[in-house]
């Protein structure tokens, strides 16, 4: 049962500093996105503090919503509700315990997952990550940082975790006039925890891994794309930790090889492999995946023309975090399908991800298929895939969908 959000009373809600929007720049709010850009203020009936509540009103004092202000960043406020609640603990806790059951509805036997995705669970500039009992922190707007030992204290009270770690160490934290931080909340924190998914095992460091630790937007596509392993030889390139590659070896791969840059993360997804009792199935490189590509092509001389390959994984990270360097990742992303198809057998697949924002679906999908026509291959989709449920989309906000991925069958 949801906890009953406190109604502002009109006295209180009328002392809220006021937004007022620009004629038309409401639509954008009705039609649930939360961000309001500094160009879309018509005026603002006083100077509010940064990181305080205000409320916001159309160009005709229409009540719109209420969020964070913040006169530092480009997205000026984060509209939290349409409502006219307070944010405060009754607010929190009741979206935690909606963005909780929304997992368990979705992802019932997760044992870790991400229990809040900012925009996606009403929560814009927070985002939670279980990792068994032990939760991950992310705030990355001002408002929510000043709020951030409220926040501990909900999760607590919800989830009774062992431990609560801060990781912000984003770069993005200083347009919000924040400085990278990262500690412990609450608890005790070990150097190294044990977590399940989709009942594997892998061991992990959560002060010092990436991210907040794991890629758990991959956890459905692990078990998806491993569906399709048994008897394969498999290729896992950008293999971090080794989700792919574990996964794949423990459904029947005959052989699988997982390359990764980081000498740290392949030294991780070994370890994990080995927890997982697959150790004689797979084989781990520390390299940069396109020169490895260039260097086992020139091994292999003659028999290059002749494909290794039954399975290829391409989940690499974010090739662009900007507009303006689009031209420079779709280049990469033409050139690692490329030399990726040339590897793969007839009726192989391959299955590949795009997790940058900036890349749409059709235009990851027209890179691979100019990929294909360079490689002389043509291709049969056969799998759309997208981000696990604990991560959720919005098609109101463009901004909540940014893993797309494709399986095809080289024909």
């Amino acid at each position: 049962m949801h906890t009953a959000f406190r109604l502002v009373s009109p006295f209180n809600m009328d002392s809220l500093p006021t937004i007022l929007l620009k004629p038309g720049e409401a639509d954008r709010i009705i039609a649930g996105h939360p961000w309001l850009y500094e160009a879309s203020i018509l005026r603002q009936t006083k100077v509010p503090p940064d990181g305080s509540v205000v409320q916001v009103k159309d160009h005709r004092q229409r009540f719109l919503g209420v969020g964070f202000f913040n006169s530092k960043s480009k997205i000026r406020v984060r509209v939290l509700s349409t409502d006219r609640i307070e944010i405060d603990e009754a607010f929190f806790t009741s979206r935690l315990q909606r963005a909780l059951e929304l997992r368990r509805r979705h992802m019932p036997d997760a044992t870790s997952f991400r229990l809040v995705n900012a925009e996606s669970d009403g929560l814009s500039g927070l985002i939670v990550d279980k990792y068994e009992d032990v939760l991950v922190v992310q705030t990355s707007s001002m408002g929510m940082d000043h709020r951030k030992d409220l926040i501990v204290s909900c999760l607590r009270k919800l989830l009774k975790p062992r431990a609560i770690l801060e990781r912000n160490e984003m770069a993005s934290r200083k347009f919000e006039g924040l400085e990278e931080t990262s500690g412990v909340l609450f608890g005790e924190v070990p150097e190294e925890i044990e977590v399940r998914l989709n009942g594997l095992l892998f061991h992990m460091n959560l002060k010092s891994g990436h991210k907040t630790g794991l890629y758990l937007d991959q956890q459905a596509n692990y078990q998806l794309v491993a569906q399709r392993a048994r008897g394969a030889r498999v290729l896992d390139c950008f293999s971090f930790l080794g989700g792919f590659a574990i996964h794949a070896a423990k459904a029947g791969a005959s052989q699988v090889l997982a390359v990764d840059q980081s000498e740290d993360a392949i030294a991780a997804a070994r370890r994990n492999c080995d927890a997982n009792g697959v150790g004689a199935v797979c084989g781990f490189e520390a390299a940069n995946v396109f020169d490895w590509f260039k260097i086992r092509a020139s091994q292999r001389g003659d028999a290059a023309s002749t494909p290794e390959w039954d399975l290829i994984i391409l989940d690499p990270p974010s090739f662009t975090r900007n507009r303006a360097s689009v031209p420079d990742a779709l280049r990469g992303y033409k050139e690692i399908h490329l030399r990726a198809l040339r590897m793969l057998r007839p009726g192989g697949m391959l299955a590949t991800f795009c997790c940058s924002h900036h890349v749409h679906s059709e235009l990851f999908l027209d890179v691979i298929l100019s990929a294909a026509f360079d490689a002389r291959k043509v291709l049969r989709r056969t799998a759309i895939y997208s981000q696990s449920p604990d991560h959720p989309v919005i098609p109101s906000i463009p901004e909540t969908e940014y893993l797309k991925g494709f399986a095809f069958e080289l024909v």
